[in-house]
């Protein structure tokens, strides 16, 4: 996560999933929700540095890429699983 350090990564991490968690209408536990939020976050500032070349920094703009990552991660993982 761009910008934050590894207790701020954890704290907008753990949200992040937990948030998309309830967006996704799934069901995982704090860890989960915390790899979801962190995994997702890296994942979207790839592909953003990658397209854009460029990727939103702090706190909040880190909250949303790592929702909007741990989304996608929930979705590609219903889609393999055949539950999409």
């Amino acid at each position: 996560m761009t910008g934050l350090g590894w207790i701020a990564a954890i704290i907008v991490g753990a949200l992040a999933g937990w948030i998309a968690e309830k967006i996704m209408k799934a069901d995982h536990g704090l860890l989960t929700n915390i790899i979801l939020g962190i995994v997702g976050a890296l994942l979207l500032n790839w592909i953003l540095l990658a397209v854009v070349g460029s990727t939103l920094g702090g706190w909040i703009g880190q909250l949303i890429i790592g929702i909007i990552g741990a989304c996608i991660l929930i979705w590609g993982y219903r889609m393999i699983r055949g539950r999409g």
